[in-house]
């Protein structure tokens, strides 16, 4: 919490207030009565019900079912018991959500371990999920870690990046290419590096509008940052980049610490019941970081596994939670409080009880639609005697802080909106403050936070301005939002392009824009149509339908065009006539 003179007063005369828990440990209910030896933990709306569900993997070799627990509406869950997502055994690792076929609900990656396949669900929008066998991602024989979705080419897909560990397999990095069809990339640094990773962030570092590559890698080895390079490759950076000092690093995690508009990073480490101190680094915004050796966070020790940035306390600065596991003796899990400025001190009061037999993934989300986020723990077994362990999950009661949580929902950009940043403006203890969040699928290792923005707003009653930049140099910006509210904003689609000179009132028009099928195209003229081709262009400028439209004095001319005719996947093309262009979103 900040501690400018208002907030320290604030923190005086309440500070009975702040003595007590801020958290209660979840005791009853489904989401604590199986004993598992769980991986990740997601925070995920499968039904879009604007209430966020829980999905957990469990990863023993000899394999076990995954959970899933809707949420009632009320904040209690009720755990589904049938349909592929629950009934595949394996033993699975990490797992990560978004839309890949951009048709409106969340698609599952999940990964497993011990020589086993990887799985794709499509999900239904209902809460139930389609196993998609032979996908290009549902590869067999691998000891994957966890995954990612992101689009890396900018075409309105999310890709996908996959971990392996085993030492010998490179990662896997898959082009989405729409239709639910994927091909595996093998060029490049990112796909032909083998190393033994664990954690895999995209991440746009450099904020130059593409998403980068940040890999954490165990075995004393060094992480990899790859930077994305605009035209579909990667290069792998040395100069600068954080993770050059060989150690076991399992979790990283990405967020503005200190509010000035770039992303820093926290790797947590874990030497397999040895124990390794943690790092963080500051982004200084020109492609460089420097770690922060100093503080409690950096010489914390901990055999640390999950890793995850959050504003758990509303007042405009994001919090840290680290989970712990595979150590000897008593393990306890770290949360940590943000003063403002990107500086960490361990917090032992908001959460009475962070002990753990071995965790996992961490998460963030609002169970309960309160504005406070709730936490949730995936545990392990610690060694391969240990007895099976409860999940942990803890509910925020609050505290008299504001708060504004964004949902951006893409057409043009990927309709899960992955990548995109969210900057929020507001008046916190008399100071102007602009916060930052980027949308993302994998937020820690085996971790996913929810995929609607969060912030903490103090003691602001309202946001002064809520900006949204759902691709390069296109930003959508609201102002004057009142707190204490979650809003969804759609990314606007203009069609509209400059007038073909001489030809005064012309008109090209597609609707419905974005659709998921037959589309009808309109074309009129304050003239007759000129004798020209009307001529439809995939992102990269290949041409994938013509038709001629001849000159016969008419001025207007009407049909369709539907992409299961033409066999075309999701995603965006351009329609042209002369030098009219219209860009159609197919999904």
């Amino acid at each position: 919490m900040k501690m400018s003179t208002l907030s320290l007063l604030a923190l005086l005369l309440t500070g009975a207030a702040y003595a007590q828990p801020l958290f209660e440990k979840i005791e009853t209910g489904p989401l604590v009565l199986p004993s598992t030896d769980s991986r990740s933990v997601n925070f995920v709306d499968v039904n879009n019900d604007g209430w966020e569900d829980l999905f957990i993997t469990s990863g023993p070799q000899q394999g076990a079912f995954h959970l899933l627990y809707l949420n009632d509406g009320a904040g209690g869950y009720v755990k589904v018991t049938s349909g592929d997502i629950v009934t595949t055994l394996g033993p699975f690792d990490g797992a990560t959500f978004a839309d890949a076929d951009n048709d409106g609900d969340l698609d599952l990656m999940a990964v497993t371990w011990h020589n086993a396949p990887n799985f794709l669900y499509f999900g239904n929008g209902d809460g139930s999920f389609d196993h998609a066998e032979s996908a290009a991602p549902s590869v067999g024989g691998t000891y994957s870690e966890t995954a990612a979705w992101g689009d890396y080419n900018g075409d309105g897909l999310v890709d996908l990046y996959v971990t392996n560990s085993n030492g010998n397999d490179p990662n896997f990095l898959y082009r989405n290419n729409g239709n639910g069809n994927f091909q595996k990339v093998s060029s490049g640094p990112q796909a032909t590096d083998a190393r033994t990773s664990r954690s895999v962030n995209w991440v746009d570092f450099d904020n130059d509008c593409d998403l980068d590559l940040f890999v954490s890698n165990e075995s004393s080895q060094f992480d990899d940052l790859y930077r994305n390079l605009g035209n579909g490759s990667f290069e792998r950076v040395s100069a600068g980049a954080p993770g050059q000092s060989p150690r076991s690093s399992m979790s990283s995690s990405w967020g503005d610490i200190d509010n000035d508009g770039d992303l820093d990073l926290f790797v947590a480490n874990s030497g397999f019941y040895v124990q390794q101190n943690n790092q963080l680094f500051r982004n200084e915004g020109d492609g460089a970081f420097t770690e922060i050796a100093a503080g409690e966070l950096s010489a914390d020790g901990g055999c640390s596994y999950g890793s995850n940035f959050g504003d758990f306390d509303n007042d405009g600065d994001l919090d840290l939670v680290v989970s712990n596991g595979y150590c000897n003796g008593d393990i306890v899990n770290f949360l940590y409080l943000n003063d403002g400025q990107g500086n960490f001190s361990r917090d032992q009061q908001s959460i009475a009880d962070l002990d753990t037999p071995c965790s996992y993934g961490v998460a963030w989300g609002d169970m309960d639609n309160d504005g406070f986020l709730d936490l949730a723990f995936a545990t392990c077994k610690n060694n391969s005697s240990a007895p099976l362990a409860k999940n942990l999950f803890y509910r925020n009661l609050g505290n008299a802080n504001n708060w504004l949580k964004v949902k951006p929902v893409g057409t043009i950009a990927n309709r899960s909106a992955i990548g995109a940043k969210v900057w929020v403006t507001a008046s916190i203890d008399g100071q102007e403050v602009t916060q930052m969040r980027e949308i993302s699928a994998q937020s820690g290792y085996c971790g996913q936070n929810s995929l609607l923005a969060h912030f903490g707003l103090g003691n602001a009653t309202e946001a002064i301005e809520v900006r949204i930049q759902f691709r390069c140099g296109v930003d959508t910006v609201l102002t004057n939002i009142a707190a204490g509210q979650s809003i969804e904003v759609v990314e606007p689609l203009s069609t509209a392009v400059e007038e073909p000179s001489g030809s005064q009132g012309f008109r090209l028009e597609v609707s419905p824009n974005p659709a998921n099928g037959e589309v009808r195209i309109e074309l009129a003229a304050d003239t007759p149509l000129p004798d020209r081709s009307l001529r439809l262009h995939d992102l990269s400028g290949r041409l994938v339908w013509e038709r001629r439209l001849p000159a016969n004095g008419a001025s207007t001319w009407s049909g369709s065009l539907s992409p299961a005719e033409l066999g075309l996947p999701a995603g965006i093309f351009f329609l042209k006539f002369g030098e009219k262009v219209s860009r159609i979103v197919w999904y």
